[in-house]
């Protein structure tokens, strides 16, 4: 009589404790499988400035354009539009040798309608329409001596200079073709562009130093040519 009122009563709280245990087994399940909880947005990250332009100023302006590339160098041994040294020669009614010892700008004026540049030279040889040992003015027009046709105090050149113009202007043969540097012993320098240009001449080809006697054989020798 007592084991089956013990067995009743066991199966009477078996029945009752069941349905909390699965409620509570339920809650935990559900727990268990929900979504995590949702995380607190993050804020964006920093734009990295970008690197700052240029500052113009009054403000942003377009940029100064850059100068034009220059066409590229004529490969050695070759430069377009040069002109033969018989041609030089021809051309000069003046040819000397000398030391620049004055440089007078000019403005223009009622007498000389256009600005100009006097040089003076000491003339130290000469080979035509010069005399060694006077000084020699030569005035030019300052548009060349912008252009890059200068001279300063001091220097020594050798010079083919065209006949005066009725302004009474002139200018070296052919530009740097009829000027020549001379060194402290008094050689004529030939530049690249005239070693190229006289590689036939036979005195200066091939030379980029020559005496000055030398030179003037070789310009007399171009005036019989003609």
């Amino acid at each position: 009589m007592h084991g089956r009122s013990c067995t009743c009563l066991l199966a009477i709280a078996v029945l009752i404790l069941t349905p909390a245990v699965l409620h509570g087994q339920s809650g935990s399940s559900a727990r268990d499988f929900a979504s995590p909880p949702r995380l607190p947005d993050l804020p964006p990250a920093p734009v990295q400035p970008s690197a700052p332009g240029p500052s113009w100023p009054g403000g942003p302006r377009t940029p100064p354009a850059l100068p034009p590339i220059l066409p590229p160098v004529s490969p050695p041994g070759r430069f377009p539009g040069t002109i033969g040294f018989p041609l030089i020669a021809r051309a000069a009614s003046t040819i000397f040798s000398g030391t620049v010892i004055s440089i007078v700008p000019r403005p223009a004026s009622s007498e000389q309608a256009i600005e100009t540049v006097v040089i003076t030279f000491h003339v130290e040889n000469a080979i035509r329409g010069a005399t060694a040992g006077d000084d020699l003015k030569m005035s030019q027009w300052i548009g060349l001596w912008s252009g890059g046709q200068r001279y300063r105090v001091g220097e020594r050149v050798l010079l083919f200079l065209y006949p005066p113009s009725k302004l009474g202007l002139t200018s070296s043969v052919g530009g740097a073709m009829g000027r020549y540097k001379i060194d402290p012993w008094g050689r004529v320098l030939l530049s690249e562009q005239h070693v190229s240009a006289f590689r036939a001449d036979p005195i200066l080809g091939g030379k980029s130093r020559v005496r000055f006697s030398d030179f003037a054989l070789a310009v007399r020798q171009a005036r019989k040519e003609e």
